[in-house]
This record gives C-alpha cells, structure tokens and sequence, in this order.
C-alpha cells in the first residue's frame, strides 16, 4: 500500500510538471464573454449561480449575450447567431492492483460535443454527444427542450432524453473518475436504473426554498426504436416524484419515490417487474469550502414470470454514496480534494459494490484541470491508482 501511495503522489508531480495550459473557453462563457468561473468551481461542478443560470433556460436574468440572435426582421422568428458548440476531453491512465495486474492508457476516455442555449424566450434546448465513450461511439444522451417560467411562474417543463437522478446528484457534473455506483444499479432482467431514461419532466420551485419534480418516463432506457419507430418496448409508463426543501444557507434535504412497471420478452419467455424505490438526500455546504452529499435508496422488484427464471420472486437492493468537495480557497481554489464511497448490497449478487477514493485535483487554467485517483474496491479487494486530464473549449 504504502508503495501504490507513494506512485500516486509522484504520478501527480510529474503530471503537474509537463502539463500544458489550455486557453479557449467553452459556449455558455463564450456567449456571455464571462469566466467559467461565474458558473462552476472547478468545471464542471456547479456554484449556485450556475444551477440557477441552467433552470433559466441558460439565460442570466441580469445580463445580456450581445447579439445572440440575427435580427431578420421577422419578429416571429428567433435564430442562432453563433451556434454554441463546445467540447469536452478526458484522457486517464490508470494501474490495478488486482491479478493480473494491469495498467491502461484510457486515452481518450471521452470526446463529447455539447450544444444549448436559449432558442427564443423562455425556450431553451441543450444535448450533448459521444464521439467517443470508452472506445466506442455512444451517440446523443443527454438531448432535450425546457419551457421555462410558464404562465409566469415557477414552473418548468423538460421534454426529452435526461438522467432520472438529476434532480438528486448529477452524474455529469461529478468531479471523480469513479461514478456514483447506485444511480447506475439494475436488478437481473430489468432495464430500471435511476440514470438515462426519455419522457418528461415538471419543476416547481417555491419562495419558501421547496421545490417539486415530477418526472414520467418510459421506463427503458435509451434503447433503439424498433421496427414500428417506439421506443417504449411495453405499454407502461414510469412515475418518478422528488421534494426538497432548503433547511438554511447551508443545509439542503430531500426523499424521491420511483414506481415503475415492465412487461418484457427473454429467451421466449415473458416476465413482469413492479418496482418500487424511495430514497432520501442531505447536502450540507459550509462556505463554499466544504460541501458533504449523502444518498441512500432503497428498492423492491417483484417478478412475475411464465418461465423460472428466478428462485425468488422478490429481491431487494439497497445502497448509498457519501461524497466530500474541498475546494480551500472557494471558487479561486487551484486546488481541490474530494472523497467519494459506493455501497450497493443487493439480491443480485451481481450488482454488489463497496468501494471509497480519493481525488485530487489542481486548475491549471480555468478549464483544464489536472487528476490523481486512488480508489479502493473492498469487496474485490485491489486498488487502482490513476492521474489524466480534463478539459473543455
């Protein structure tokens, strides 16, 4: 251990010695010819002004994007000046301890092209695609239209492809290479997780600090239409609803429940799932120095089905993510430390999981920081120890 330790350490000084400064900046700061600094601390985790600035359609309420829409004389009609464009790049490399030992040039990890902004007032789009993900072109997964403020109010309606979790912790947003394990999880046949899906989904923020979502999916994923153009493999859809409620300045509570209904095919024979899911969350945030997130879900599937192809007809799978940021110095730190553990503990012994690490990182440029990661798998028993890059233009 204290070997794979003093690799790591060496590792980032080495890292930090060769690196190179980046100096473009991505589309929302390139509209508004700001810092990403004003939305994000460090990219692409973001500050309360920068959440604020995505729930209003990427539009800042106290600042105007010069220009933004050509003037055609056709008051009805809002086009793009500049289409916003922008581009993500991670690049890892990365050593096991595990038999047979194994070291790897995740390089790329990913190359993601990402586009939104404001299309006309309070109508807003915003989608990001893979040209590569893990060696392989994923496609579009986030992609979606929000109508902001309807009938002048609070609300917002999103229509289209989103993360089911979003509104808990958003997984794109995380500053680890590790993932947030839970969000991810699904039990033996079924297609239900708490991460992609498509369908539809309502905000209500009130001034007491409460908010409210409702989302309805369809329940599969982002699977392929199939040959008649649907989406949806079954005539179910998925009810998805949150509460949060702002306790002070520095503490944030919430619970969700997810209830979901699948009817699908496997190797000629049919099964049936009920799922049920409830969760709840706690951010606890001191002077934007330290922040702690903690999540647990639990979930229940009840599996009917014409063939055995379960024991039991019931599973149960529970599970948890307690995250640490420091950032010391606030949204001026150049350097930043997170901690990050995944437990998930289920009747699918498949989709057991424990595991805790640590990540540093140092901000050479606004938008490109430098990595080190140590993650320890307790239930596999190795550590992997990696460092790489991440930036956005």
């Amino acid at each position: 251990m204290k070997k794979i330790l003093s690799l790591f350490f060496i590792s980032i000084m080495v890292l930090l010695v060769f690196a190179e400064t980046a100096s473009a900046i991505p589309a929302f700061a390139r509209k508004y010819r700001m810092s990403c600094q004003t939305c994000h601390s460090p990219v692409p985790r973001l500050k309360a002004y920068g959440d604020e600035f995505a729930g209003n359609g990427f539009v800042l309420a106290d600042k105007d994007a010069p220009r933004y829409f050509v003037e055609t004389g056709d008051e009805e009609l809002s086009l793009i000046r500049n289409f916003p464009i922008a581009t993500r790049v991670e690049a890892h490399v990365t050593y096991r301890t595990d038999e047979p030992k194994r070291s790897d040039f995740k390089t790329p990890y990913l190359v993601k092209l990402l586009s939104g902004g404001a299309l006309a007032e309070n109508l807003a789009y915003y989608f990001y695609m893979y040209f590569d993900e893990r060696g392989e072109v994923a496609g579009v997964e986030d992609a979606y239209l929000m109508f902001n403020n309807l009938f002048n109010s609070e609300l917002d309606i999103y229509v289209g492809q989103f993360q089911i979790s979003d509104p808990l912790f958003k997984r794109e947003l995380r500053l680890t290479l590790e993932d947030y394990q839970i969000y991810k999880t699904k039990v033996g046949m079924s297609n239900f997780n708490l991460a992609y899906d498509r369908g539809l989904m309502l905000t209500y923020g009130f001034d007491s600090g409460t908010d409210i979502i409702v989302e309805v999916l369809n329940g599969n994923g982002l699977q392929d239409a199939d040959s008649e153009k649907m989406f949806d493999i079954d005539n179910h859809k998925n009810l998805f609803g949150r509460i949060s409620q702002d306790v002070s300045e520095f503490l944030r509570v919430g619970t969700f429940g997810y209830y979901g209904k699948e009817t699908n095919e496997i190797n000629s024979g049919i099964f049936e799932n009920k799922m049920t899911m409830f969760g709840v969350d706690l951010t606890l945030a001191h002077n934007d120095i330290l922040e702690l997130n903690l999540q647990y879900v639990q979930r229940k599937d009840d599996w009917n089905y014409t063939e055995p192809f379960y024991k039991e007809t019931e599973s149960e799978t529970k599970g948890a993510l307690a995250e640490l940021v420091w950032t010391p110095n606030g949204d001026e730190s150049k350097w930043y430390g997170v901690g990050l553990f995944n437990w998930v503990e289920s009747d699918d012994k498949t989709q057991n999981y424990k595991s805790v690490s640590g990540h540093i990182g140092h901000v050479l440029r606004r938008n490109f920081r430098i990595v080190g990661e140590l993650k320890y798998d307790i239930k596999q028993e190795y550590v992997q120890v990696g460092m790489g890059f991440i930036t956005a233009f």
